[in-house]
């Protein structure tokens, strides 16, 4: 029995089998704007892109909903979606850096040095969590078992964007403590409030 299990969660990977899941929890409106941006964000460079969340428009919830299904389908969207007596209540994303190019265009983001490229570069970006299970350990069991979903396809380096203290913006980023649990370890500061953290897996 795994950790998340003894706790009472279960846990599965975003698939075209499990999309209709992932949906579910989004069209409860769990967070702020993640009903129109279904965790589409990151997927687009910083340089632009489709998904504008401080400009609602008529729409773009429906328009980024079918990208989403459209990755998911073709295997460029990944994610742990966790559970609760068989009720999708959390999610994590992750990918491959690629995948996810958001943070190359960002002010004040470090890739890593040269030696550490030899590697893959992982991505663990948002997480959402319904409102009635927040602070009961779902983001957790979703980064323990996002580890666990880059493992099995070839490990590398991991890279998160944590906040440092909660209450702090981009609190869809996961906190440095949760992070630091799992062995990861801050390699620079990003921004007022955000750190970067690395762990090889």
């Amino acid at each position: 029995m795994t950790d998340t299990e003894r706790e009472g969660y279960t846990t599965k990977e975003l698939t075209a089998e499990t999309l209709r899941d992932f949906e579910k929890l989004f069209e409860t409106h769990p967070a702020p704007g993640a009903f129109r941006c279904w965790c589409m964000y990151h997927h687009q460079s910083g340089s632009g892109g489709d998904v504008e969340l401080d400009h609602p428009r008529v729409g773009m919830a429906k328009g980024n909903r079918e990208r989403k299904r459209d990755l998911v389908r073709n295997d460029r969207s990944h994610g742990i979606l966790v559970y609760w007596e068989g009720e999708p209540v959390g999610w994590c994303q992750y990918g491959l850096m690629d995948e996810l190019p958001r943070f190359d265009g960002s002010r004040g983001y470090r890739r890593p040095v040269q030696s550490e490229l030899h590697e893959r570069l992982w991505r663990i970006t948002c997480f959402t969590v319904d409102r009635r299970y927040r602070r009961r350990g779902v983001a957790r069991a979703a980064l323990k078992a996002a580890l666990e979903g880059i493992r099995r396809r070839g490990g590398g380096v991991v890279e998160a964007y944590p906040i440092v203290s909660w209450g702090a913006y981009r609190e869809y980023l996961g906190t440095a403590s949760m992070f630091r649990r799992e062995g990861f370890e801050v390699a620079s500061s990003f921004g007022k409030s955000n750190v970067i953290m690395r762990k090889t897996v």
